[in-house]
């Protein structure tokens, strides 16, 4: 039956007409082997472009009808987790017995295998993107064969963060460690003019800053320390008397517990509680990711042209991830500083201001979040992945027909070019 389907912002509508959830991995099989047509997965819809619009003519596939899969292995601290389940279902069964993820993404209401195939990530100098803790992948490719590829694998950094144009990814096994506690002190007004940004990103486990552009400096930073790890002075600004969210004016009831109180890793990480949507959807988003020892000259370059920037601006979020080995993670080989914008929901009044934006950032080489809004050229982010020629190759090579590829990597990865694929990979190898 034709269903309209919106992301989640509801920016973009698919043209895809049909919507397939499938209840058991065998009939998941089955339509991806059967189906003649290309096929995308949707994950939780949390994207602002078309990464997930199939390509003409194909089907959306959602996995958000398949049996909720959390298995954990104490021994092993390990977690193998279903490609339909979300972070905060994740977290609340790890933390059940006594393990952790070692980070998490400010919103828990995202799909585990979605956030790891785009390099979604938390905040940490220490911490890197989401995909790190992967160890092993399960993958349905277009043919409906079911493969497991785990470290040991040459493709392995190919495989993790993917953008889902190598087949549909069921589940994940994930590494653990034991739980730990958080506790989230809130600071306001730290200036921008002498910002010690290392120090400032390294005063605790997770570290986010936050600005609207309307002024010079930051309105809020959140610091999540670990109450296993000193708690570290910190100078540059003023500690929040009242509950904060990120956006100015928002009501705090929707964010996770503030002032120092402790509690579990998985109720303090994510900035927002996972029993609240934080908000109706109505907003844009863009994210670059850029070296982190260029953070300070970014921030100049941003703080330049603010006026612009805050007139169609909810708020901008700073954070850093730690260099990681995935492919085509934004954070590859690279200690990064992460700088997010929530804009409002107007794409036509936005779009000329991202342009702007990467403008001004361009001497940096950010790399755009894949599920965000960018108009970097196609060739300009091919030109910022070392291993983007390694990924066109392992497209061709486990989706040679092209099943998963759409308009959106076949313009920005490239992956319709005549490629040589040299190598004989067997997937289950």
């Amino acid at each position: 039956m034709a269903e309209t389907t919106t992301n989640w912002a509801g920016n973009i509508t698919f043209a895809a007409k049909e919507l397939h959830r499938p209840r058991t991995l065998d009939s998941l099989r089955l339509l991806v082997a059967g189906s003649e047509r290309p096929v995308r997965v949707l994950g939780s819809g949390h994207s602002f472009n078309r990464i997930a619009e199939p390509a003409p003519g194909g089907v959306l596939l959602s996995l958000d009808a398949l049996p909720v899969e959390v298995d954990v292995d104490t021994t092993a601290r390990t977690v193998r987790v279903g490609g339909g389940v979300r972070y905060a279902e994740l977290a609340r069964r790890v933390h059940a017995h006594g393990l952790a993820l070692s980070n998490m993404a400010s919103l828990p209401h995202i799909s585990v295998a979605g956030s790891v195939a785009t390099g979604t990530h938390g905040s940490g100098v220490r911490n890197k993107s989401l995909a790190a803790a992967v160890r092993e992948v399960e993958l349905v490719t277009a043919d409906g064969h079911l493969g497991v590829m785990g470290r040991d694998d040459a493709r392995f950094g190919g495989v993790v963060t993917s953008l889902g144009a190598l087949g549909v990814v069921t589940a994940l096994t994930l590494d653990l460690e034991p739980t730990f506690d958080v506790e989230q002190h809130l600071f306001t007004e730290v200036p921008l003019d002498g910002l010690d940004f290392e120090a400032v990103a390294g005063a605790a486990y997770s570290v986010s800053l936050f600005t609207d552009w309307r002024g010079p400096g930051f309105r809020q930073v959140w610091l999540k320390r670990r109450t296993d790890q000193p708690l570290a002075d910190f100078p540059w600004g003023r500690p929040a008397t009242e509950a904060l969210h990120p956006v100015p004016g928002m009501p705090a009831v929707n964010c996770t517990e503030q002032f120092g109180v402790p509690g579990p890793w998985h109720e303090r990480l994510p900035h927002f509680r996972a029993e609240f949507t934080p908000s109706s959807g109505n907003e844009l988003q863009s994210e670059y990711l850029l070296p982190r020892e260029h953070a300070v000259d970014a921030l100049y370059a941003i703080d330049g042209i603010r006026e612009t920037v805050a007139g169609v601006l909810q708020t901008c979020e700073v954070r850093t991830v730690a260099a990681d080995e995935q492919w085509l993670s934004p954070a590859y080989g690279r200690d990064s500083v992460a700088l997010h914008f929530t804009w409002v929901a107007d794409t036509e009044a936005v779009l000329p201001v991202v342009r702007e934006l990467e403008a001004v950032l361009d001497p940096f080489a950010p790399r755009p979040h894949w599920g965000k809004v960018f108009t970097v050229p196609a060739e300009v982010v091919r030109g910022r992945y070392p291993r983007m020629n390694d990924f066109r190759k392992l497209v061709r090579q486990l989706d040679p027909s092209g099943a998963f590829t759409n308009a959106f990597l076949a313009d920005v990865l490239d992956v319709e070019l005549d490629l040589d694929p040299d190598l004989d990979f067997d997937l289950d190898q």
